[in-house]
């Protein structure tokens, strides 16, 4: 995505060239505008040169080039005052009609420079005036061509009114331009709008994702140190009781003192398999470069000990799983064997996975004590795991009775 806006960027600095923004004209525009009257200024100093030669044979010539060397000064001058969105107020449209009288005034300078300023001309009008004044523009253009080739006595009439149509034509032409350039700047405000927008909901997804990454490990640590309290604090608390029983009993009955001190040898040895345990549980699922099934089976085999056997097997060939869900499987497994070594007293536990293309079954099941019947709906860790599943479209069904054994089933979508 971020590519994506980097490549929109460099379109739009691009495209400033035809862009209306700000009520300003495209760059092109001022660069065609300048130019224009650069050249015929030249157009204009060579004409002087000769209108005395001239005006022997067009009397009227002198009286056109002094006029259009006047009005390109005024259009000059009124070019950076041009409104150029629409909605403009009066005072901005005069400015603009004043300038379109100006450009008509500079036909008669002829050649390529005018008929630019012809094309800006329209432009300004279809933007400043709308539609109907681009149109009466191009046709007060076409009038004005013709006038000049009748005036023109190097010119018959019919070439008169070819130069009239052709300047319209021309005019029509550069009014389709201009709407598409109008058209293709209104498209780019948008987009860029859009890609504002884009990168506004890009941050904010950014940050919401941060603070749920805060919220899971919070809830995860809040989970662990629940479970780590019943589990480690009832060993401790119980191994403190019979120590102090120890103290007492250790004159009076040295027997019951060392068989207190006996017990409580093998609750510490229970507490710190426990502990070993919620080590393991926290390991990353990338641990020591494994990933997929490699990952489980590691977990699994990290659970095993001499009092409980646990055996993994794999069905099918694991599908291409994102980390995320490859997480899920993880953590489905990581609990069932946390469950089963914690609380059913089971001697065998089994975890199986079952790949297709376009899911993997993740089972652990074992043969121990299983649970009465509504103790897996208000467990925070099964809690936990459904909410985990119904995140990436998957299912989690537990099967669980008294002296049944517990088999927790996890389904997770490719």
């Amino acid at each position: 995505m971020l590519r994506l806006m980097r490549q929109a960027r460099s379109i739009r600095d691009l495209t400033g060239w035809v862009r209306f923004t700000d009520d300003r004209p495209p760059a092109m525009f001022t660069f065609f505008f300048w130019s224009s009257v650069a050249l015929i200024a030249l157009t204009y100093v060579s004409a002087l040169s000769s209108v005395e030669r001239v005006q022997s044979e067009w009397p009227l010539f002198g009286v056109l080039v002094y006029v259009a060397c006047g009005a390109l000064v005024v259009a000059a001058i009124l070019w950076p005052l041009l409104p150029w969105r629409p909605g403009a107020p009066a005072a901005r449209k005069a400015v603009s009609v004043a300038f379109l009288v100006m450009t008509l005034s500079i036909m008669p300078a002829g050649g390529v420079p005018t008929l630019l300023m012809a094309g800006l001309a329209v432009g300004n009008a279809l933007v400043a005036l709308g539609l109907r004044g681009a149109v009466g523009y191009a046709a007060l253009s076409g009038v004005t061509g013709f006038v000049v080739g009748v005036l023109n006595p190097g010119r018959n009439l019919v070439e008169a009114i070819i130069d009239g149509t052709l300047m319209v034509l021309l005019c029509v032409v550069l009014l389709m331009v201009v709407v598409a350039m109008f058209e293709s700047s209104r498209q780019a405000q948008e987009t860029h709008g859009l890609l504002a927008d884009l990168e506004k909901a890009h941050a904010e997804l950014e940050r919401y994702a941060a603070r749920s990454r805060e919220l899971a490990v919070a809830e995860e640590r809040g989970r662990i140190a629940r479970d780590m309290h019943d589990s480690v604090g009832h060993y401790l608390t119980v191994i403190n009781v019979g120590l102090q029983n120890a103290l007492r009993y250790r004159d009076v009955r040295p027997g019951a003192a060392w068989e207190e001190v006996s017990q409580a040898q093998a609750l510490t040895l229970e507490a710190l398999n426990d502990t070993r345990r919620w080590v393991r549980a926290l390991k990353p699922l990338r641990m020591d470069g494994l990933t997929g099934p490699d990952a489980l089976r590691a977990l699994a085999e990290s659970f095993g000990s001499g009092d409980t056997g646990v055996a993994f097997t794999v069905t099918g060939d694991w599908p291409k799983v994102d980390e995320s869900r490859e997480l899920v499987c993880y953590r489905v497994v990581q609990e069932g064997l946390t469950n089963a070594v914690r609380h059913s007293g089971a001697r065998h536990i089994e975890v199986t996975l079952d790949c297709t293309a376009e899911r993997v079954e993740v089972r652990v099941s074992d043969d121990g004590a299983g649970a009465e019947p509504g103790a897996t709906a208000n467990g925070f860790g099964l809690s936990g795991l459904r909410e985990r599943l119904r995140g990436v479209g998957g299912e989690l069904d537990v099967s669980a009775g008294s002296g049944r054994g517990f088999t927790l089933r996890a389904t997770v979508p490719v």
